[in-house]
């Protein structure tokens, strides 16, 4: 099962809950980056472009759980860079099941077999494998030969041990329907994952390569595709079917990015994962202050071309609780890939994109090293 039951009844009350009560916005996956660094530099991710003083900079497994318990969102998603290159990670991972939330840890795998010991098989806690394609498409993604190998070979370990283990896959517009296809069977029936995270690529503003982002005319195309090839082929995605049938063109969804909260080194990023223009003191101040009607397809150039998860699948998810019969139609019709698509959102009013990342990292980085060194006094007094 690409979801654990449990998980799906706890994910699915605490959703219906903020329905009932009216609440209008409400976070589902608290995105908690503890670190920029990482051991791969892959030209599509723009996480990594920093200097290294912050990339040495760390959330101690502290300051984790406690983001963890600021925001209250049922499930925990750790990308970064790399996790695994944490030393608190043990710590952090076990603090955030103890809470009962559901953990997935992301990584690139590379040293994932010699940090399994790590940790312990649990419905809490979900291994989660980046991959891009089979051999020769991911190590060309990342840019480094071997990679694919090392991340196949963590993976059978992973299984064979009892853990449950994800892929998650990016797409960018080299990646041909066939070789999709490929992957997705190797994936489900060659390795066995519980589940495959799949995602359009979205052009970060600092991103090395930024040649092989996808628009939405040809996401939409792709996962038609895909989603037509794949047809009896029992696929398992972790992701809602309301989602993967918005990424084939047949809902007309708006992002709600407030749904993945991020909490890394510099605080809470507005607006969401993706974008970096501004950071909030608290989860709450990140909630209250923050101006959502500014962004979204239609609203901000910047955001024209995406249909990521983090700000689209909390709207499916939002959508299966409020029809329910709609989705149980798809899960028995599955998705269509031959009529025509649902309307597109306008981009004609949207706001044109203002490039402030620079600005906004050296002002965040600045109150991260005022903060250290007042951290850094205290301590002192304290010895």
């Amino acid at each position: 099962m690409a979801v654990p039951l449990i998980q799906q009844v706890r994910v699915g009350a605490y959703v219906l809950k903020q329905w009932v009560k009216g609440t209008a916005r409400y976070p589902l996956v608290l995105m908690l980056e503890p670190l920029f660094r990482c051991n791969l530099a892959c030209p599509g991710c723009g996480k990594i472009d920093y200097e290294d003083g912050i990339l040495n900079k760390r959330l101690s497994a502290r300051e984790c759980l406690a983001a963890v318990d600021e925001c209250g969102a049922p499930v925990v998603s750790i990308p970064g860079g790399e996790p695994l290159l944490h030393k608190e990670i043990k710590e952090i991972v076990e603090g955030i099941i103890s809470r009962k939330k559901f953990v997935y840890l992301c990584t690139n795998a590379l040293l994932l077999e010699k940090r399994l010991h790590l940790f312990k098989p649990t419905p809490y806690l979900t291994l989660s494998v980046h991959l891009d394609g089979l051999e020769s498409h991911h190590d060309r993604a990342v840019d480094q030969d071997g990679v694919f190998q090392k991340a196949v070979s963590a993976i059978r370990e992973a299984k064979r041990l009892g853990f449950r283990v994800n892929v998650n896959c990016t797409l960018f517009d080299q990646m041909t329907v066939e070789e999709t296809t490929e992957f997705f069977d190797f994936a489900v029936h060659d390795l066995g994952v519980e589940g495959i995270t799949v995602s359009p690529g979205y052009a970060y503003e600092r991103a090395p390569n930024q040649d092989h982002f996808l628009n939405r005319k040809k996401t939409k195309k792709l996962f038609r595709d895909v989603f037509r090839r794949g047809k009896g082929k029992n696929w398992r995605f972790s992701q809602s079917s309301l989602f993967l049938d918005f990424l084939a063109g047949n809902q007309t969804y708006k992002c709600t990015p407030w749904g993945n909260p991020t909490r890394n080194i510099f605080g809470w990023q507005r607006p969401c994962y993706l974008l970096s223009e501004g950071y909030a003191p608290s989860f709450q101040a990140l909630m209250d202050e923050t101006d959502w009607a500014s962004y979204g397809t239609g609203n901000y150039e910047k955001c024209a071309d995406c249909m990521v998860h983090c700000g689209y699948e909390p709207t499916a998810v939002t959508d299966t609780i409020k029809h329910p019969l709609k989705a149980l139609k798809l899960f028995l019709m599955g998705i269509e890939t031959d009529e025509p698509m649902a309307e597109e959102i306008s981009l004609e009013n949207q706001r044109p994109a203002e490039y402030i990342f620079e600005s906004v990292v050296q002002s965040a980085a600045s109150d991260l090293s005022i903060a250290g060194k007042d951290l850094d006094q205290e301590r002192g007094h304290a010895a």
